[in-house]
């Protein structure tokens, strides 16, 4: 089996784990930790994506969360302090790839529209009910017709037929194991 490199940018404390027990998984507890105030806004999207992923049948019993992996080294955020950059060698078959656009375009709280007639619809819809934003019906109690919509759109997520934006693809593994760490930049 060929693998592939891989970076992730992760917390100086995520090394010290992997030292210590040989590898790491991501834990909601680590994720309120590292966002603070603005976890809630995020742990949505993601329990989303944890329940609809396409490999859970990879995700080890106690792993809750998946880990970024950028497939090209420029593309992954620089070091800065408290953080590591680690580079891995892993099976493509345990990535599951991610359209960033998509992705932030969840993390709004936003539609994906499967083509531009979807999108044009979606955009009538919301002013027809007199919302000016995916994020305003989303967040309110008024809209569940809507916010049911949007969420029902996600699973685009994973459908390379469908773009937005860029093809421009992040990954998500389940563990980082010591084994397939090749470099270790501060």
């Amino acid at each position: 089996m060929n693998k592939i490199t891989v970076w992730t940018k992760q917390n100086e404390n995520v090394l010290k784990e992997i030292e210590k027990t040989g590898r790491y998984i991501a834990k909601k507890e680590y994720i309120l930790k590292d966002l603070d105030e603005h976890a809630h806004l995020v742990l949505e999207v993601y329990d989303w994506l944890v329940k609809n992923t396409p490999n859970t049948t990879q995700k080890p019993y106690d792993a809750e969360y998946p880990i970024w992996v950028s497939l090209a080294r420029e593309a992954t955020m620089l070091p800065s302090v408290g953080t590591v950059l680690l580079e891995l060698k892993v099976d493509p078959a345990l990535i599951t790839m991610v359209n960033i656009n998509k992705w932030g375009a969840m993390l709004n709280y936003s539609y994906i529209p499967s083509d531009e007639q979807d999108a044009k619809n979606h955009r009538q819809l919301l002013k027809a009910y007199g919302v000016s934003s995916d994020t305003k019906a989303y967040m309110s109690q008024f809209y569940p017709q809507i916010k049911r919509r949007i969420i029902d759109s996600w699973h685009r997520l994973f459908d390379d037929s469908i773009t937005l934006g860029s093809d421009e693809k992040y990954g998500n593994i389940w563990e980082v194991r010591k084994e397939w760490i090749t470099q270790i930049i501060r």
